[in-house]
């Protein structure tokens, strides 16, 4: 009997250029009152604004009239979250901003590269095990060189250049989870994935890099999960990791004074309290509206540039109004979503598994930096995907977006394009 087809959803195709002038417009603006924010006008702030809505109007329209792409949701609302990153940036520090925008552009550079890659399914299983090697390797890389940032040893400084292996680590996990996994199991396939999980989570908390562990282990649950459906599996993996981290606790006084901070922020708003005390003041103050770009205090708070990149939301949350923050988070929703639709009529379970866990990925990380800032979860430390400042970060959160664009069948069947063989 032949095997039945999978219907293609029948959506509705959107007019992307006319969202694409209401997205223009609105950076457009957005990025005058950030170049207007400070004393003197920024005219690095309206140029690097400039630059991106045109770089935007020539990704869509290569795409839409060379290639006939006509899906461009995704790529909309990463454009959208990039650029509210890119002018509060810019809004605290102008000579931050082009900076940002050269990473913002060299991450849709390997986005785009690696949907064309991840269309071709033979060769991502060849790539299974180079990606797995590559990836175990960046790790003992990280062992070796990284230095200790604000209690964790994961950053590496070569020729000059800083980064985060971890974060490329995340695109990896994904990679080879979704390739393991992708065929009719064997429990080799299987034990393989499992230990290499284990090697990925295990170095990063012997880095002390907990946040990205946590995101790690979410993410194999998910994996887990979409290949076997077994709740009772997945129970006793999370019973383990609540042990271990129970112990990690105990014993890492790095560990133990974060979480002795929690949810007593309020009882030394001056000390150790003071991160998160000041954000959740100025979330209050910036009401549903918010004060205007500029005009907020967070940003006024820590003389650390990185702690202000860490805590972006409490201050777009402030300046730009709840309300917005409320459409920020809606965003990371919508790309959920996206994933789950594109998995249900997926050609693989590879992009399936791939998709879903991706966008896990990037919304429990979204979660970990909101929740923490505002005190209903420890603070992590973790950057807010595309918005916070780190080139590390904003590649990574790019090609995790790669994952979920694969795995919509438009992407693949738009005339004149690539097709599947």
């Amino acid at each position: 009997m032949a095997k039945k087809m999978k219907k293609i959803p029948n959506i509705k195709p959107v007019n992307n250029f006319a969202l694409l002038a209401v997205l223009s417009l609105f950076q457009l603006l957005t990025g005058l009152s950030a170049a207007c924010a400070g004393d003197e006008f920024s005219g690095k702030m309206i140029a690097s604004s400039c630059i991106l809505i045109v770089f935007e109007w020539i990704y869509v329209t290569a795409f839409y009239f060379i290639m006939h792409r006509r899906n461009f949701e995704l790529e909309m609302i990463a454009f959208f979250l990039s650029g509210v990153g890119l002018t509060v940036i810019g809004s605290v520090d102008p000579d931050a901003c082009f900076k940002q925008l050269i990473i913002v552009i060299c991450g849709v550079v390997v986005y785009t590269v690696l949907v064309f890659i991840l269309g071709n399914i033979e060769l991502c299983m060849k790539l299974r095990m180079p990606v797995a090697i590559a990836a175990i390797l960046l790790l003992v890389l990280n062992l070796v060189l990284a230095t200790v940032t604000n209690g964790a040893r994961n950053w590496i400084t070569i020729g000059g250049i800083t980064f985060q292996p971890s974060e490329f680590v995340k695109v990896a996990f994904i990679f080879v989870g979704a390739a393991t996994l992708e065929k009719i199991q064997t429990s080799k396939n299987i034990i393989k994935f499992i230990v290499f999980s284990v090697a990925c989570i295990g170095t990063l908390i012997v880095i002390r890099d907990f946040g990205t562990a946590l995101i790690f282990f979410i993410t194999f649950l998910i994996i887990a999960f979409m290949n076997s459906g077994d709740v009772k599996t997945a129970g006793l993996a999370v019973s383990a990791a609540g042990l271990g981290g129970a112990i990690v606790i105990k014993y890492w006084p790095y560990v133990t004074k974060r979480f002795s901070i929690y949810r007593h922020v309020w009882e030394d708003p001056y000390d150790t309290g003071y991160q998160q005390a000041h954000v959740l003041t100025g979330v209050a103050s910036g009401g549903l509206l918010g004060l205007g770009i500029g005009n907020g205090q967070i940003r006024n708070y820590f003389d650390d540039y990185l702690t202000i990149t860490d805590d972006i939301f409490g201050v777009i949350c402030e300046e730009w109004g709840f309300l917005f923050a409320i459409i920020l988070v809606l965003s990371f929703v919508a790309i959920a979503v996206s994933a789950l639709v594109n998995s249900i009529a997926a050609r693989s379970t590879f992009y399936s598994i791939a998709a879903v866990a991706s966008a896990g990925m990037l919304l429990f990380q979204t979660a970990l930096n909101i929740f923490g800032i505002t005190d209903v979860l420890p603070l992590t430390g973790v950057t807010l995907p595309f918005i916070s400042q780190g080139g590390s970060s904003m590649l990574s959160c790019w090609a995790v977006l790669a994952f979920i664009k694969a795995s919509d069948v438009r992407t693949y069947n738009y005339l004149g394009g690539v097709k599947k063989k």
